[in-house]
């Protein structure tokens, strides 16, 4: 069965007829013909009010993170563009007037990180404040809907990488994660999801059949969004997640790594579905540019076996044990937190940065998150769509 999008679903019945709506939304924010949902909501008679962008921009054109963006208007719309990473992540009363509902219709990545669904959340209590109805058009978790990993965010560790206790990799669309989160979460919207058809939990993106966009400028392939919810994590330390190379997130390294024995010692573990190459890099940009960099590419082998988050917490270790003196962990301010550490809260708590500074091993890791993800799997049912 051909996979039709939320998005598509929506704009070919007649529910957004007569409203004004503001969308939040992309360059990811695209149909299966590569269709932007402003246009396509333009063909078909509906009328954008505003545009809402996300990190790193409406046109995600600003390539670093945590760059703010401004706001700005459309010319070819001729309607505002407001920026929700600005002074600003939750829609404002003067940015939602004149609107009679908010359309989200966003592409995330799998990674309970992923900025993305945080906008959302923020949009969800922007919904209720206001009295302004929310439809959430869903999408494909593009590395599958069955597999669920990673240490849970614990209390007091909530931020914009991180609004609700939930693992690393979360095996939810971003419609389940709105029913979740305005239910479970008690968000309390007036919200209306709409389902995609022809998607099953079992699929990554590309069994199917839909063209990749960049869902933001360092996800550059559907590749990266497979690696993405375990070496996000280096964002945390001072080692390169590969930023300011053509491959982020599947390069990682660092100056004072030997390439040959870093691999070999991660090979060595015999982790599964993933064998790691040694290399060496120079980002353009960000972390250590311009420097050379010791480190490896991570080649998953087997995704339905690789486990992202444990492979990124051998990474750390192992950078960690190649030089003890160099290592170091990414000091605040990181994504409007200025107090925890970057590590804590893309972790979720202090306790994963503490069995790596205890030398566990990351298998041993990896089996004490089973409980936690256990429990929020109970919890995941009562939510799933498909």
């Amino acid at each position: 069965m051909p996979l039709t999008l939320g998005s598509e679903i929506l704009l070919t019945s007649s529910r957004l007829h007569g409203l004004r709506i503001g969308l939040v939304c992309n360059p990811a924010s695209v149909d299966g013909r590569l269709q932007h949902v402003t246009d396509a909501c333009l063909a078909r008679g509906v009328t954008p009010g505003a545009i809402f962008g996300p990190q790193h921009g409406f046109r995600a054109d600003v390539q670093d993170n945590m760059i703010e963006t401004a706001h700005a208007r459309d010319p070819k719309r001729a309607i505002p563009i407001y920026s929700l990473y600005s002074e600003t992540r939750e829609p404002t009363a003067e940015m939602l007037r004149g609107l009679d509902v908010l359309v989200i219709d966003l592409q995330e990545i799998g990674a309970r990180i992923y900025t993305f669904i945080a906008t959302m959340a923020a949009c969800l209590r922007a919904g209720r404040r206001h009295g302004l109805p929310v439809i959430v058009c869903d999408r494909p978790n593009p590395i599958g809907g069955d597999a669920v990993e990673g240490p849970m965010l614990a209390p007091g560790f909530e931020s914009f990488v991180g609004p609700f206790p939930m693992p690393m990799r979360h095996g939810m669309t971003m419609g389940e994660l709105a029913w979740l989160f305005n239910e479970h979460f008690g968000l309390g919207a007036d919200l209306l999801i709409v389902p995609m058809e022809g998607w099953t939990r079992d699929q990554y993106w590309d069994d199917t059949g839909l063209p990749w966009v960049m869902t933001s400028p360092n996800v550059p392939t559907a590749d990266t969004a497979i690696v993405y919810p375990g070496t996000v994590l280096l964002e945390g330390t001072m080692a390169s997640e590969g930023r300011g190379t053509t491959r982020p997130f599947e390069i990682v390294g660092a100056p004072w790594v030997d390439a040959e024995s870093f691999a070999a010692r991660l090979n060595a573990a015999r982790l599964a579905g993933v064998h790691f190459r040694p290399v060496v890099f120079e980002p353009t940009f960000q972390k250590h540019a311009g420097r050379a960099c010791g480190g490896c590419q991570i080649h998953v082998r087997n995704r339905r076996t690789f486990r992202p988050v444990q492979a990124a917490v051998a990474i750390i270790s192992e950078l960690r044990r190649a030089n003890p003196g160099a290592f170091a962990w990414r000091q605040p301010p990181y994504e409007y937190e200025t107090v925890k550490l970057p590590i804590d809260i893309l972790a979720g708590s202090d306790r994963l940065r503490r069995q790596i500074e205890q030398g566990m091993d990351a298998t041993d890791i990896a089996g004490e998150w089973e409980l936690d993800v256990a429990g929020f799997g109970e919890v995941r049912e009562q939510y799933l769509l498909y």
